[in-house]
């Protein structure tokens, strides 16, 4: 998570970010490009906790989309991964779409694709001014976890069986981690808008 923004610079002189923000062109290389980050981070997955769920930074690299590309495009790098995901071993654990949705990380694996285009949304929403900027992006970096844990925790129900209080109490462990990586998340944002007002359809000041 911490090289995303590195990542980002490399796109950036290739001037994909200075393309123009309604373009068919443009959408599919935002879109392929976020998509490979996701991926790349799938090499990083830690165990924790009993129900199976380990510590990943696609979660959050999928949030980082729809901040950064908002609500439609965000979610288009949401279901490019799972499709992708169909084929290829590019979930975090080298696992693939089908054999999460058979776990009890079902949940997630629908929270990733919602939770950029919500995050997303709520974001190219945003005020100029860098405060209110900051302040909508990190409220939409938690509505688009919050979705996240919402839909994981009813796919521990479903596929663990587990009780409605237990489901939601499994997702604690993961709140300081994932507090820290929306942090980046935000300010790696707040950065890419600042160089490229263009994303959000606004000109340079």
């Amino acid at each position: 998570m911490f090289k995303t923004f590195d990542c980002l610079q490399v796109l950036c002189s290739a001037n994909l970010l200075r393309m123009k923000k309604n373009s068919l062109a443009a959408t599919i290389a935002y879109v392929a490009v976020f998509t490979a980050l996701v991926i790349v981070l799938a090499f990083v997955s830690i165990p924790v906790g009993s129900a199976g769920v380990p510590i990943v930074l696609q979660n959050a690299a999928l949030i980082l989309a729809g901040l950064i590309l908002g609500s439609k495009r965000g979610g288009y790098v949401g279901l490019l991964f799972l499709f992708l995901g169909l084929a290829l071993p590019v979930l975090a654990g080298g696992g693939t779409t089908l054999r999460a949705l058979a776990g009890p990380t079902a949940g997630y694996i629908i929270g990733y694709v919602l939770s950029p285009a919500v995050a997303g949304a709520i974001a190219y929403r945003s005020p100029k001014n860098k405060a209110g900027m900051t302040a909508v992006l990190a409220i939409a970096a938690v509505c688009g976890l919050a979705i996240q844990y919402i839909c994981g925790a009813f796919g521990l129900m479903i596929r663990s069986g587990l009780e409605i209080g237990p489901a939601f109490a499994a997702q604690l462990p993961f709140i300081p981690v994932d507090a820290g990586k929306l942090v980046v998340a935000v300010i790696i944002a707040l950065g890419v808008h600042a160089a490229f007002p263009d994303l959000m359809g606004r000109k340079a000041s």
